[in-house]
């Protein structure tokens, strides 16, 4: 096998988009997409970001929520990422996303997107890593199963391929998570 050097690159896959939704001080949501985060703990997810109305929401409120974005507002959740709200103040309205207060923390649950964490801020680490705690999931029960559990034959998260700059679709079950790998025991 033959293995080319590609140098440091952001190439761990699968990349979730993110959407990050918050309110300004004067409690009007907004939403950004996220190219890169993740879970990094039980009951955190942190977000590497750069300065943007978001982050000037979250150092206000002290909250913020993470919802993955799906094939179904693919269109939506890009146009979040390529418009600032400090340019368009109807940003939400033009991606058709419309909000409701989340139970748990002073942030907005985007109702079009099915899956949300929604997180208290944690910490900032050198300035662009936001560390959230996550106070809560919500979860639309269009796309639960008959278990109560998020079924992904029904929601349908999208990844970022940061190199090409694409979207895909997140694929097909392959196997069964603590099980499978007892064949090799």
């Amino acid at each position: 096998m033959s293995r080319k050097n590609l140098g440091p690159q952001p190439m761990l896959y699968p990349q979730p988009v993110l959407i990050v939704a918050t309110y300004d001080a004067e409690g009007k949501p907004n939403a950004m997409n996220a190219a890169w985060g993740g879970i990094c703990g039980r009951d955190e997810v942190m977000i590497d970001m750069s300065s943007h109305k978001t982050t000037e929401n979250i150092a206000v409120t002290k909250a913020f929520t993470v919802s993955a974005a799906d094939v179904e507002h693919m269109v939506a959740s890009d146009y979040v990422g390529l418009v600032s709200a400090n340019k368009e103040p109807r940003k939400m309205e033009k991606a058709g996303f419309t909000t409701t207060k989340s139970e748990f923390v002073n942030a907005p649950v985007i109702n079009e997107l099915p899956v949300t964490l929604e997180c208290e801020l944690k910490e900032i680490i050198d300035g662009s890593k936001y560390i959230g705690r996550i106070v809560n999931v919500s979860v639309d029960e269009r796309v639960l199963g008959e278990d109560g559990k998020v079924d992904l034959a029904k929601f349908h998260p999208i990844i970022f391929d940061g190199v090409s700059a694409g979207y895909y679709a997140f694929g097909e079950r392959v196997g069964n998570a603590f099980k499978d790998g007892a064949k090799l025991k």
